[in-house]
């Protein structure tokens, strides 16, 4: 284990005279002892301890940055220059990056520790992390079980304790559903808000890089030192980034969504942990009232047509010729073309590849790609009427705790995982899951929390103090 499990004891340690480079030495040893996990794809021992010891420097001269002593984790789809890079994809295995992404600029300046790369299902496609072509990562909490997808391997080096703090990126809940089934703290921020230069894209209306961690306090470090508008992103905000100073909000007005407790197939245990929760804010003196989730039922059906179409796009630069594996077995271009991407790409990206080149086809636009998009608009709309009517909006991160490795074999089943955490990825405002219950099997669960579009400072101030 490393020597501290929260960055606010890592300060603490820095405080008393402990160094960086030992606690770096000490989480590179226990992520080998923890391999089997199958969470880290690479270990960067050397740029680590070289960082470690630039850090150190800085302690001894009083210049150390923000996260001086925070031990962290990226997500296998995020750029680290001189460092690889795969998206947990043979078509990109062996791929060296040639920059980094700015969130790993930003996290290294004030002066974070990357310590290696993390398993994650292949092109961040998947709930379970069950689609890697590196193999599956076990959830640490019960080796058993599946830590959720797609940035399962960022959440389990948080839950085994080998880092602070991990990024993971959210294109329908793939920060917040591992966190749930991980018992650890997941945050998707506002889309235009954390800058997407050098992610590797899946849905690019949809993805936003995060933190995972095991407080509020951590996952809020992390977040303010990557947040901000970045000329290498035209899609990132200008909007000024409010301070965050995790005070208690006060008395707020909460609204719950009434589906989270009454729709078939949710855990019984999860509803009545939901329903403690909302009668405890009742007692507290909110005002806690029942918000209709717009269109449930179409949430899932939407994200999936909209995201496999804007994947099937952004994958398009995966040929052999521009980039990707190319197939040695191939004679002639069209041959080249298509061996290439049949070996490259695993089951999971090749279905939602086909899927989102069905949807954008002629004959076929119209009534799948743009009329979801119209819904799109409707669920944005109402989301952001309910957030302007209520301080947040509560729910389950999930209708159950993780499942069983190879339990869920149908897509669509699969796909339905996502049913409560698409709804942020849709409307772009920011949510967080929160590690509040423990299942009578051993599991961790999650509540999440929704709020306004840019409002993170109020989220987090309402994770901290009222869960």
């Amino acid at each position: 284990m490393s020597t501290t499990k929260t960055f606010a004891e890592a300060r603490e340690a820095l405080a008393q005279g402990a160094t960086v480079s030992r606690s770096v030495e000490s989480a590179l040893r226990s992520a080998k002892e923890h391999q089997g996990l199958n969470a880290f794809l690479e270990l960067f021992d050397e740029s680590a301890m070289a960082q470690a010891a630039r850090v150190d420097e800085r302690v001894k001269r009083g210049e150390a940055g923000p996260l001086a002593g925070l031990l962290l984790s990226i997500k296998d789809n995020i750029c680290y220059k001189d460092h690889k890079v795969s998206a947990s994809s043979k078509i990109l295995e062996g791929f060296t990056s040639l920059y980094s992404a700015t969130v790993v600029e930003r996290l290294l300046a004030a002066d974070a520790v990357i310590i290696g790369r993390t398993n994650c299902d292949e092109f961040a496609m998947g709930s379970s992390n069950e689609n890697s072509a590196f193999g599956k990562v076990l959830n640490p909490v019960n080796t058993s079980m599946v830590p959720g997808g797609s940035s399962g391997g960022a959440a389990a080096s948080v839950a085994a304790g080998i880092v602070h703090a991990a990024l993971g990126s959210d294109t329908g809940g793939s920060i917040r559903q591992p966190a749930s089934f991980t018992g650890t703290v997941g945050l998707k921020p506002t889309y235009g808000r954390v800058s997407r230069y050098g992610l590797i894209a899946f849905a690019s209306s949809f993805d936003q890089i995060g933190p995972f961690a095991h407080t509020v306090d951590d996952v809020t470090a992390v977040y303010q030192a990557m947040a901000g508008q970045d000329p290498r992103d035209s899609t990132t905000s200008r909007r000024p980034q409010e301070p965050i100073a995790l005070e208690h909000p006060g008395k707020l007005r909460i609204g719950y969504f009434r589906e989270g407790l009454e729709r078939p197939g949710m855990d019984p245990e999860v509803v009545a942990h939901l329903q403690a929760h909302i009668d405890r804010l009742k007692a507290e003196g909110h005002v806690v009232e029942p918000v209709e989730v717009p269109l449930l039922d179409h949430q899932v059906p939407t994200y999936y047509i909209l995201a496999t179409a804007e994947a099937s796009s952004n994958l398009a630069r995966f040929d052999g010729i521009h980039f990707g594996h190319r197939s040695k077995a191939a004679k002639g271009v069209e041959e080249t073309y298509r061996l290439s991407r049949s070996e490259g790409f695993g089951p999971e990206v090749k279905r939602r590849i086909l899927l989102g080149t069905f949807v954008l086809s002629a004959g076929y636009y119209d009534a799948y790609y743009a009329q979801a998009q119209r819904v799109r608009r409707i669920l944005r709309d109402r989301t952001l009427e309910a957030c302007a009517s209520y301080d947040l909006l509560l729910g389950p991160t999930c209708p159950t705790t993780a499942f069983a490795h190879g339990a869920v074999t149908d897509p669509v089943a699969m796909y339905l995982q996502d049913i409560f955490t698409v709804q942020a990825n849709l409307a772009g405002t920011p949510a967080i899951s929160l590690p509040t219950g423990t299942h009578s099997n051993g599991l961790p669960f999650g509540i999440q929390l929704m709020a306004a579009p840019f409002a993170e400072a109020k989220l987090l101030a309402a994770a901290q103090h009222l869960f």
